[in-house]
């Protein structure tokens, strides 16, 4: 049985994705079990990664249904406690499963935890700057303004997805933001400070490249928080503040486009949240 289930998406990444597999299979820790789903890749990424046929899980998709539907797929097809995400263009270091399964036998009641990690832009090691700092324990406030926690970096219980529920296919970006928040506002995500994995950048077919005014997707995530999730009187006024200045800002952009309807909705927005909360609180 294995202890760790692994779940790599990929689309049109065959060699960046052998190299994902790569860096699971030299992990020194070895009870977990490896799912790939390739969203329906154009390019030759099931020829490539034949020769891992006999370690890994392969499940395609026939047409790209994105990355959320993808890691939704690997999540049901999964059978260990533990779930662990690897992005096809980043890899792990080889201590990366052991220290968090041993973070986990040491704290039981734990749900969540990430490591820090190496981002490489370009070909090139940047620093993430203070604002992409990862904080540790209670990070719901910090995580309103941007996301704090890395898909490759995280290992959760698997029963947490059971809780608060899986990606949101609904969301072509900003799609684990929403997630991090579901379960921030619930548990501790818990930060292991080493550097366990590695996080590549810069690449014309990343998600953050595809899409201009990511924020709108925020926004939506803040809705869906502030509507189905059950937060305490402090968290519901942190994400209606977040709420109000993420839809100022990218309601000012609507109108430099011209946009003076879609402006004027998410100028409104904010105000529609302030008298219709009926929430529980979550203990």
């Amino acid at each position: 049985m294995a202890v760790v289930s692994v779940i790599i998406p990929t689309f049109n990444r065959a060699v960046k994705t052998a190299r994902a597999i790569t860096s699971v299979l030299y992990q020194r820790f070895e009870e977990y079990e490896i799912i790939v789903v390739d969203d329906g890749s154009t390019d030759e990424t099931e020829k490539t990664l034949h020769p891992f046929k006999d370690r890994i899980r392969y499940v395609a998709h026939t047409t790209n249904q994105g990355v959320s539907a993808a890691r939704n797929t690997g999540i049901e097809a999964s059978t260990a406690p533990l779930i662990a995400f690897l992005d096809s263009d980043d890899y792990w270091l080889p201590d990366k499963l052991g220290v968090q399964t041993a973070f986990f036998n040491k704290s039981p009641n734990a749900m969540i935890c990430q490591t820090e990690e190496t981002w490489i832009r370009n070909g090139r090691r940047t620093n993430p700057g203070k604002r992409h700092l990862k904080p540790s324990g209670d990070i719901f406030e910090p995580s309103l303004v941007l996301c704090l926690v890395s898909p490759s970096a995280v290992m959760l219980k698997r029963t947490l997805l059971d809780e608060v529920g899986v990606f949101d296919e609904g969301l072509p970006a900003c799609e684990d933001y929403d997630l991090w928040l579901r379960i921030a506002c619930r548990y501790p995500v818990f930060l292991i400070r080493q550097s366990l994995v590695i996080k590549e950048g810069g690449h014309p077919d990343q998600l953050s490249a595809r899409f201009t005014g990511m924020d709108r997707f925020r926004i939506k995530a803040l809705e869906k928080l502030l509507l189905e999730s059950p937060l305490r009187e402090s968290q519901k006024k942190a994400a209606l503040t977040e709420l109000s200045r993420k839809c100022r800002i990218y309601g000012t952009g609507c109108l430099k486009r011209r946009k003076k309807t879609e402006a004027a909705h998410y100028f409104k927005l904010p105000s529609t949240f302030e008298t219709t909360q009926d929430q529980k609180p979550c203990f």
